[in-house]
């Protein structure tokens, strides 16, 4: 099995949709937001991203595009501009039913498609802010 993902980390995710514990059908970015060691294995808490309707972000939403910070996007292991939704989280197992090695491993034969970079940080906090404020 892979080695074990890191917060900040952007990985390549089959993300669910409903029903939560089946993978969704196409794999995604998808970023880490924290990682726990269970007895039966890692699991993971992954933030949906997507590439659709980058020009509208809500409130606790934030995006990585290449034209307005290329080093991050870059550092990100993206292929196209993405916004991540912290208000859709998602617990699961690191495993193969939903994590992939992307087309072009730029890591080696693992999910990891990059890292967040730290000038990311304020619009990571923003976001995170915002979502605690909705669930209240």
């Amino acid at each position: 099995m892979w080695e074990q993902p890191n917060p900040g980390d952007i990985v390549w995710c089959h993300f669910p949709y409903w029903p939560r514990d089946v993978p969704g059908p196409k794999p995604r970015p998808a970023l880490v937001v924290s990682v726990t060691e269970r007895e039966d294995g890692i699991e993971v808490k992954v933030a949906y991203g997507t590439s659709q309707k980058i020009d509208h972000l809500v409130a606790d939403e934030f995006a990585i595009r290449r034209a307005e910070n290329k080093t991050a996007y870059d550092m990100a292991g993206l292929s196209f501009d993405t916004k991540f939704d912290l208000r859709n989280l998602v617990d699961l197992p690191w495993n193969d039913n939903f994590f992939v090695v992307p087309p072009s491993p730029r890591h080696g034969q693992t999910p990891k498609l990059g890292s967040l970079h730290i000038c990311m940080k304020k619009s990571l906090e923003a976001a995170a802010r915002a979502t605690k404020r909705s669930q209240g």
